[in-house]
C-alpha cells in the first residue's frame, strides 16, 4: 500500500497492491479530480472515482496491465500515467486451462495451534454443534409456501413465547419440488441441498415435513429411510424399531384435512412437539472448533480485496488454527486464480477435486453459451472491479494462507476440518444456501456496494469494505473493515476483531444487524436440471 495511510487531512491517496503493479486504487470518499499531484509527482489526467485504477506509468497499446501483482487485462490502446484504468480500456485474458497446474506443491509450516477459546453453543445428538436453536419446517414443494408461511405465523404468535429457549421458526420455503425433471442426473442437486439444510446444526435435529402429496419430491424421496435418526434414544420404543418411523410429515392433500384452517392446526400440532424438544436443550461451553463458518461477499468493490476480504481471511487462519471449519466458495469468483488453490491443496486428491469441479462448471456455463465473465455486475464495475479477473484476485484472499483440506461438491455436507472448498455459484442467495446445505452454522459476509443480505437459519456477521459504507450503513454492517485503509487498523486488528465477535456472536451474546432487524434472504436452490 502506498502513497498515505491517513485520512485526517485528506491527502490524495491509492493504494497499490504490489509493487510490480503498474495501478492503484484512489481510496479518498468521492474520488480525485483531474489536475490532483500526488507527493510521487503523479498527475491525474481526469476524475477517478473512488475504488477505480488509475494509471501509475505509461502502459503501451497491448501491454499488461497488473493488479496483485497479475494481469488483469491488457490495454485496448495506449493509457498514459494519471489514466483513469476502466473496463473499457482493457481486453480480458484468457481463462488458465485446467491442464498443467501446480499440484499440492505449496507446503507451509504447520501453524500454531490456537487453544483456549470457546463458545456457549447448542450440542446435537450427531455431534454438531448449534448457535442457535431454531425450529425448522421443511417444505417439499412451492406450493405449500403460503400454507406453511401462514402456520409459522401463528406458531411465533400463539406457541413461541411459551418457549423462551426456542429462537427462531423457520420456514425452508424454496421453488423446487414439482414441474421438474425429477429423476435427470443433475436433479440430485437440488434434493441433496434441501435435505442438508433440514438437518443444518442449528435445527437440533428436530426434523418437520410439509407436503402437498401429489408433489414429485415425496418426502420418503427427501429424506429416505436411514438418511437421519429421527428421534432420541428415549422415543424409539414409542415408534417401533425404525427411528425413521418418526419422520413428522403433514400432508396437506390428506383427507383428514376439511378446510384451510385444518391443515394450520395440524401444523401448530406437531410443532408444539418439536418445540417442546428444543426448549429443554441448553447451551454449553464447546471448543472454536465446533464452529462451521462460511465466508462470502457480494457488492464487491476494488476495495473488497483491500480490506474486508484479507482481514477475512486472517480470520480464516486463526479459526483453522483453532480447529474450526472454514468454506470459501464461489466458482467463477476463484476460477482465474486456480492455480493458486491447486499448489495449496493439501493431497493431489483434493487438487484433482477442485479441478473437477471447475471443469463441471465450464461445462455447465458453455451448455448457457456464457463464460465467467458474466459473473461481473454493474456494480462491480461501478466499484472498481474492471472485470472478473481483477474480481478473483480480491475474492480468494477470503481464504487466508492456510492448506485447503477438502473439496464440497453442490448440496453435499462438509465432512472435514480445516479450510474446504466448497464449489458454489457466485449468486450470493445460492452461494448462502448451498453453503447452509455443507453444515454451516455461522456465516461472514463482505460487501463494498452495500446489500442487506441475511439468512433465517444461520446468524450472518456483515462487513463493510469502506469507512463511508459503514457509516452511512451504521445499523447494518458489523464490523468496518474500512479502517484499514483509512490507517487506523491493520488487517490482524480487524481480523481479530471478527474472530471475537464469531465467538459472542455464536454463543448468542450479540446479535448481528440482520438478525435484529430480521433481514432474511429466500432459500434459492441450484437446480442444473431441467424444468419441465
Amino acid at each position: 500500500m502506498s502513497e498515505s495511510l491517513t485520512h485526517k487531512h485528506k491527502p490524495p491517496l491509492t493504494i497499490r497492491m504490489h509493487a510490480n503493479d503498474n495501478v492503484a486504487i484512489v481510496a479518498n470518499d468521492g474520488g480525485l479530480a483531474g489536475g490532483t499531484v500526488f507527493p510521487s509527482g503523479l498527475v491525474l489526467r481526469e476524475k477517478v472515482p473512488q475504488a477505480h485504477k488509475v494509471a501509475l506509468v505509461d502502459i503501451p497499446e497491448g501491454g499488461v496491465v497488473r493488479r496483485y501483482d497479475v494481469p488483469i487485462g491488457y490495454a485496448l490502446k495506449d493509457i498514459p500515467a494519471g489514466s483513469w484504468v476502466h473496463e473499457r480500456l482493457l481486453r480480458m485474458p484468457a481463462a488458465r486451462e485446467l491442464q498443467g497446474l501446480p499440484i499440492a506443491t505449496v507446503k507451509p509450516p504447520a501453524a500454531a495451534a490456537l487453544e483456549g477459546y470457546t463458545f456457549e453453543g447448542f450440542r446435537n445428538p450427531d455431534g454438531s454443534v448449534g448457535t442457535r436453536n431454531i425450529l425448522a419446517i421443511t417444505q417439499t414443494v412451492q406450493c405449500v409456501a403460503g400454507v406453511t408461511d401462514f402456520a409459522v405465523q401463528r406458531i411465533k404468535a400463539e406457541l413461541l413465547p411459551r418457549f423462551p429457549n426456542v429462537d427462531d421458526v423457520v420456514a425452508l420455503a424454496h421453488g423446487y419440488g414439482c414441474g421438474v425433471a425429477i429423476d435427470a442426473p443433475d436433479a440430485v442437486i437440488p434434493i441433496r441441498t434441501l435435505r442438508n439444510i433440514s438437518l443444518n446444526p442449528n435445527f437440533g435435529g428436530e426434523v418437520m415435513v410439509v407436503s402437498l402429496g401429489c408433489e414429485k419430491l415425496q418426502p420418503e424421496r427427501l429424506l429416505p429411510p436411514g438418511s437421519i435418526a429421527l428421534v432420541d434414544e428415549r422415543n424409539v420404543a414409542d415408534v417401533g424399531d425404525s427411528a425413521d418411523a418418526k419422520l413428522d410429515v403433514v400432508c396437506l392433500q390428506d383427507e383428514a384435512h376439511v378446510g384451510f384452517m385444518s391443515m394450520v392446526d395440524s401444523i401448530l400440532r406437531q410443532a408444539e412437539e418439536h418445540l417442546e424438544r428444543l426448549n429443554a436443550r441448553r447451551r454449553e461451553t464447546v471448543p472454536a472448533s465446533e464452529l462451521v463458518v462460511g465466508v462470502q461477499c457480494g457488492g464487491s468493490d476494488a476495495f473488497s480485496g483491500v480490506t474486508a476480504n484479507p482481514a477475512v481471511g486472517f480470520c480464516t487462519d486463526l479459526l483453522v488454527r483453532a480447529g474450526a471449519t472454514v468454506m470459501f466458495s464461489e466458482v467463477t469468483e476463484v476460477r482465474d486464480g486456480i492455480d493458486q488453490l491447486t499448489s495449496r491443496a493439501s493431497t493431489p486428491e483434493v487438487a484433482e477435486a477442485m479441478i473437477r469441479e471447475m471443469a463441471w462448471y465450464d461445462a455447465y456455463l458453455d451448455r448457457g453459451r456464457v463464460d465467467r465473465s458474466a459473473n461481473t455486475t454493474p456494480g462491480n464495475k461501478k466499484g472498481g472491479l474492471s472485470n472478473i479477473v481483477e474480481k478473483a484476485m480480491g475474492s480468494i484472499v477470503k481464504s487466508g494462507s492456510a492448506p485447503i483440506s477438502g473439496v464440497v461438491a453442490p448440496g453435499e455436507k462438509a465432512r472435514q476440518k480445516g479450510l474446504l472448498y466448497a464449489a458454489t455459484p457466485a449468486s450470493d442467495f445460492i452461494c448462502g444456501t448451498l453453503q447452509l446445505a455443507a453444515g454451516m452454522n455461522l456465516h461472514v459476509f463482505t460487501t463494498g456496494r452495500g446489500t442487506p443480505y441475511g439468512l433465517a437459519e444461520v446468524p450472518v456477521i456483515k462487513v463493510a469494505t469502506r469507512s463511508d459504507l459503514a457509516r452511512r450503513w451504521h445499523d447494518l454492517m458489523d464490523v468496518n473493515a474500512g479502517r484499514i485503509a483509512d490507517g487506523d487498523a491493520t488487517i490482524e486488528d480487524i481480523g481479530w476483531e471478527m474472530f471475537r465477535l464469531m465467538l459472542e456472536v455464536a454463543s448468542g451474546r450479540r446479535k448481528t444487524w440482520a438478525e435484529q432487524w430480521k433481514l432474511h434472504n429466500a432459500l434459492v436452490l441450484f437446480n442444473p436440471a431441467p424444468v419441465t
